[in-house]
């Protein structure tokens, strides 16, 4: 798990984040839907992030393609702290499935490099049994 300090760069976006710049999704991910994405284009060091809101065990299958490498990861905050428990960079592709450990909003995140990209990606969610 890496921890990262709340540098100036990371603070500015997440304040970009908050404002629907980066365009965290609105719609809710549920088990019924998939969130597809295609052909999303990020200019070079552009980032993107995808939010979704997960309880205690629910697991998260995701899978993206690029066209070029980006930085990948899973974040989380706790506190004044942002925690990757995954990161992956750089890399054309991943696939993989996240079971938060606690109730609250985690992050895909993808930033671009020099070259920027087009990346494709999906989300499922597999709830906790209750």
């Amino acid at each position: 798990m890496t921890v990262h300090p709340d540098s100036a760069r990371r603070t500015a976006a997440a304040m970009i984040g908050t404002w629907g710049i980066f365009g965290c999704a609105a719609v809710p991910l549920t088990a019924e839907a998939p969130r597809i994405v295609t052909g999303m284009a990020l200019t070079p060091y552009e980032i993107h992030e995808d939010c979704v809101r997960l309880s205690p065990g629910d697991r998260l299958d995701y899978t993206f393609d690029a066209t070029d490498p980006v930085a990948f990861e899973i974040r989380y905050r706790e506190g004044t702290a942002a925690l990757s428990p995954i990161v992956r960079s750089p890399v054309r592709a991943d696939a993989g499935v996240y079971t938060a450990p606690l109730g609250v909003q985690y992050c895909l995140v993808w930033e671009a490099g020099s070259a920027g990209a087009l990346v494709d990606y999906r989300l499922r969610l597999r709830p906790a049994a209750r």
